[in-house]
């Protein structure tokens, strides 16, 4: 039998497996079947994995970028492109129905799928170019556990929608518009001409919401080019940034450049600096968790919270502030914020990237962000917060940590007494129905990555509170997450969850339960006393309690019960039975979800 030969001097090591072995030319015909010539069989050849779907704006033209990655890719002698497919799921779309129960699992699909496609095929080299919110994570995973010459291309935010009355519209303005009819304040009809112009054509969802944060997320780790996360899905930028990648891809194969390269402790600080400067999602936390657990590094959640205490927030971006990420780009993108905060001593420069080039050689050339003549990025004098939105919260309600999103805007800490809602929809019929008052401290649960499952976003109850006015006088905390879109004073991924019997699920009070967890409740304690449980959540002290002795809270653990899972086949149960939310690793496993 022939012996394979491996010739690290070359840019298709991967490759060799297959177009070197007599014994395997059965590989090699199906090559020249799909179009390869006996030359072409020397190329390395690089894997082009898009997150394309027709059903999602945010995913609709990604097909067509991956072609002009090929395009570019195809034109040098030494590589040959491969276009593959992964799934995605739209958030926009799911938010508010069981559909969103899939949205987080998507993201280990589309990690295992092009993990599965690069090991069996074996190609040299991978581009992914994801465009909704799990997919960069996902994409990201993928690249470290095949760790080859990897680089993400991200499909690019939307551009502004417009209302008949000339307001600036994005899909958060739908969801927000539903509250304010339920409060009366619009018509069905001004609701309506919002919901058909909020999104005009393709890309993802314009504030710095999960898509355009972990895109910067990504761009600050090293792993996309430099203004991938900035420029919008239908820039001249995005096209030309096709031919950039291919080059880009050329270079690594020569070195041989790769994610374990380039990712270290530092270029993870770097993605949590930026994301609390631009005011990012919450889904940052369980996402950056996530891929520096695949990447072996070292990182929890007291260091998002050791970051984001001397992180300033200064963008003023949506969805607590007035701008979107079409507007980074105007002014200089994500590499113009970069520089001020390489300025600011903020991050580290000497970090390695995709380039070849480090963060600081990058970012030498970038013409300075000018304060004078924009008010999206605001300089550190006139920040708007001296630390990052994100807070990781502990208490006897989240003793495991739990992530609030708080701006300031809405205060630094709240009391009240629970209103609790087993579900989302439990809540947005109590929000219909009344039941929802100025003061109260709204508890959405049961909507973990377990008792969800999968642990979904709640940008519909938070918009529609939004919406009615109810913005500055009620929190909201759950075990479930929230949108990139969420704002208000929202506490999530509160753990442990409701389902494994969370301090979460021992809160008590009269509104919001279903029928069928209030029956469950009853059978195994008296009906509740009228008013809630007095909730409280401090920013400063980073603190989220319930008003209970442990004496009151070992006692109702003694009594509770814990439900039926509320699936039990399909991929759902199974990510039920090996998921949970720990926001704190244990025994060496993988941080929420990871």
């Amino acid at each position: 039998m022939a012996t394979i030969q491996y010739d690290d001097g070359g840019i298709n090591r991967s490759r060799l497996v297959f177009v070197q072995a007599s014994e395997i030319g059965a590989s090699q015909a199906m090559l020249h079947a799909v179009g390869m010539t006996p030359e072409d069989l020397n190329k390395a050849q690089v894997g082009i994995a898009s997150v394309w779907y027709q059903g999602n704006p945010c995913n609709m033209h990604l097909l067509s970028l991956g072609e002009d990655v090929k395009k570019e890719v195809d034109k040098d002698p030494l590589m040959y492109g491969f276009q593959f497919n992964t799934i995605g799921v739209s958030d926009g779309m799911s938010m508010g129905t069981k559909g969103m129960m899939y949205s987080l699992p998507s993201r280990e699909i589309i990690a295992d799928s092009i993990e599965s496609v690069m090991g069996a095929q074996f190609y040299d080299a991978l581009v992914t170019i994801p465009g909704c919110d799990k997919n960069m994570p996902g994409c990201v995973m993928a690249m470290i556990r095949m760790n080859r010459p990897s680089l993400m291309l991200y499909g690019g935010t939307i551009a502004s929608g417009r209302s008949c009355k000339g307001e600036d519209l994005d899909i958060v303005s739908t969801f927000e518009a539903y509250g304010k009819f339920i409060a009366g304040s619009i018509t069905d009809e001004e609701r309506a001409d919002i919901v058909r112009k909020a999104c005009p054509g393709p890309g993802a969802c314009g504030g710095m919401y999960t898509a355009n944060t972990m895109a910067t997320a990504t761009e600050a780790l090293g792993l996309s080019l430099p203004y991938s996360s900035s420029s919008p899905a239908a820039s001249p930028e995005k096209r030309a940034e096709c031919e950039r990648v291919a080059k880009c891809v050329k270079a690594m194969l020569e070195r041989n450049l790769k994610p374990s390269d380039i990712l270290t402790k530092k270029s993870f600080e770097n993605a949590i600096v930026i994301v609390n400067a631009l005011g990012g999602s919450t889904n940052a936390v369980l996402h950056l968790l996530a891929i520096a657990a695949t990447a072996e590094i070292d990182l929890t959640i007291d260091d998002f919270q050791r970051i984001s205490a001397k992180t300033a927030l200064i963008a003023d971006l949506k969805p607590s502030g007035k701008f979107r990420m079409e507007d980074v780009h105007r002014i200089g993108g994500i590499p113009a914020v970069m520089k001020y905060l390489l300025k600011l001593g903020w991050l580290y420069g000497d970090c390695l990237t995709v380039t070849g080039q480090t963060i600081a050689q990058n970012l030498a050339s970038v013409p300075d962000l000018d304060f004078g003549a924009q008010s999206v990025i605001l300089p550190l004098e006139r920040c708007l917060q001296k630390s990052g939105n994100l807070k990781i919260l502990r208490g006897n309600l989240s003793p495991e940590g739990s992530v609030g999103k708080i701006t300031g805007k809405e205060g630094t800490s709240f009391t009240g007494p629970a209103n609790i809602f087993d579900g989302e929809e439990a809540m947005v019929k109590g929000l219909e129905q009344g039941k929802i008052s100025k003061g109260d401290f709204i508890v959405i649960r049961h909507e973990g990555p377990k008792g969800g499952p999968g642990m979904r976003e709640m940008l519909t109850p938070t918009s529609a509170i939004m919406g009615a006015g109810l913005g500055k006088y009620v929190a909201l905390m759950t075990d479930g997450r929230f949108s990139g879109g969420s704002h208000g004073f929202i506490i999530g991924h509160v753990s442990p969850e409701a389902w494994v019997g969370g301090p979460i699920a021992l809160l008590r009070n009269g509104f919001g339960l279903s029928e069928a967890h209030r029956a469950h409740r009853d059978s195994v304690r008296p009906p509740p006393t009228a008013g809630g449980d007095k909730i409280t959540v401090d920013a400063e002290k980073l603190q989220l309690t319930v008003d209970l002795s442990e004496e009151e809270l070992k006692s109702r653990k003694d009594a509770w019960k814990q439900p039926p899972l509320p699936v039990k086949t399909g991929y759902l149960a199974k990510y039920a039975r090996f998921r949970s939310c720990n926001l704190e690793k244990k025994n060496n496993q993988s941080p929420v979800c990871a």
